[in-house]
């Protein structure tokens, strides 16, 4: 298998944590210059039918792309250990907080970045009333992450799930234009110390390149 990535992406970098999580180490990593236009090549775009990271191209030349989408399709290759629930209701749990946190804090934020960080105008007709919008949209949602860890140490269950993997790398992309959760928020700080020290969060988790 095959997997086309972009290192500072937030979606390409959601499967990179979720496979090191796992220790899924036999999918080739195939980098691709956004910037380039190297998402946008025919041959790209004839495996992955739209210009988009991340895409997972399968031993039958198949291919699967959107972030969650890879992430179902490796639980099931690699069940352990499980971050999508192993009961009806832990999957259904995970799912409400993973589309949570997809939809009101994630999104907005990487919709921020897009709209602010110059190096990103080569993709993006930026807006910063956008921007400026949708950073208000996901600082406010914040709060909703906060109450829910202030009463459980990980955003949908006992341990770390995919839930957990689509919050933080959609708030730690905030970095990028030194966009971060407000420290009142305290719970989400303690949740965020905690996923930065988890040994997978290396994989999840360059360096910000300069602006």
């Amino acid at each position: 298998m095959k997997l086309y990535d972009t290192p500072l992406a937030p979606n390409p970098r959601r499967v990179r944590w979720f496979m090191a999580e796992k220790g899924i180490n036999d999918v080739e990593v195939v980098t691709l210059n956004l910037i380039k236009g190297e998402h946008k090549t025919p041959d790209y775009l004839a495996k992955a039918g739209l210009a988009n990271v991340p895409a997972l191209e399968l031993d039958d030349g198949s291919t699967i792309t959107e972030s969650v989408a890879i992430c179902r399709y490796l639980e099931s290759r690699y069940p352990e250990p499980n971050l999508f629930g192993r009961t009806p209701e832990e999957t259904a749990l995970i799912e409400m907080w993973m589309r949570r946190a997809e939809m009101l804090v994630a999104t907005p934020f990487m919709m921020c970045v897009r709209h602010t960080h110059p190096a990103l105008a080569a993709l993006e007709t930026q807006d910063p009333a956008i921007a400026e919008y949708n950073k208000q949209a996901g600082i406010r949602a914040l709060k909703v992450l906060d109450r829910r860890l202030s009463e459980s140490e990980w955003l949908a269950t006992e341990r770390l799930t995919i839930a957990d993997i689509v919050a933080f790398v959609g708030i730690d992309f905030g970095r990028l234009i030194k966009l971060s959760p407000p420290e009142e928020l305290t719970h989400v700080g303690r949740w965020a110390q905690a996923m930065r020290e988890r040994p997978a969060a290396k994989a999840g988790m360059p360096a910000p390149q300069p602006a």
